[in-house]
């Protein structure tokens, strides 16, 4: 096997890339190995007997494997998780849905005339203050307060 490390090189710094990435032609390994100076490369370079080798990157055949279970809702249990619970959905967020939630709920009684317009007012601030944890326990304060009844 003949050492065409040198032509290897020089091809390298002349295409602009890598040393991996320069590609000879078996067939024409006689013909590179004569050549020892820059414009000897150059022309074997127009002569395609030297030519670069295609950027080859990461395959994400895998990554789509894994995303497609991701969004069935696969792989998300305890030990795939690494951030905290809040660097997951951030507090805000949480606090966001629930507040909605809740402000929906007391437009939707007091549109329907379940509780008067005094009473959505107080729960609402109420609400807004954090003193109520979900919508299920604004509805049990509202059942025990006797302000709404079942139906």
């Amino acid at each position: 096997m003949v050492d065409l490390s040198v032509q290897k090189r020089l091809a390298a710094q002349l295409l602009g890339v890598g040393e991996s990435r320069v590609w000879l032609d078996p067939e024409n390994l006689d013909r590179i190995s004569e050549a020892m100076t820059r414009e000897e490369v150059r022309k074997l370079i127009h002569d395609g007997v030297i030519g670069v080798k295609p950027v080859h990157s990461n395959s994400r055949a895998r990554w789509r494997r894994v995303h497609q279970q991701k969004k069935k809702g696969r792989r998300r249990g305890h030990g795939s998780r690494k951030g905290k619970a809040t660097a997951r959905t951030p507090k805000k967020e949480v606090w966001m849905t629930r507040i909605r939630k809740m402000r929906r709920y007391l437009r939707w009684l007091r549109d329907h005339g379940y509780i008067d317009a005094r009473t959505y007012r107080r729960y609402y601030m109420l609400a807004k203050g954090g003193a109520f944890r979900s919508l299920s326990s604004i509805r049990m304060h509202l059942e025990s307060e006797g302000v709404l009844r079942r139906r």
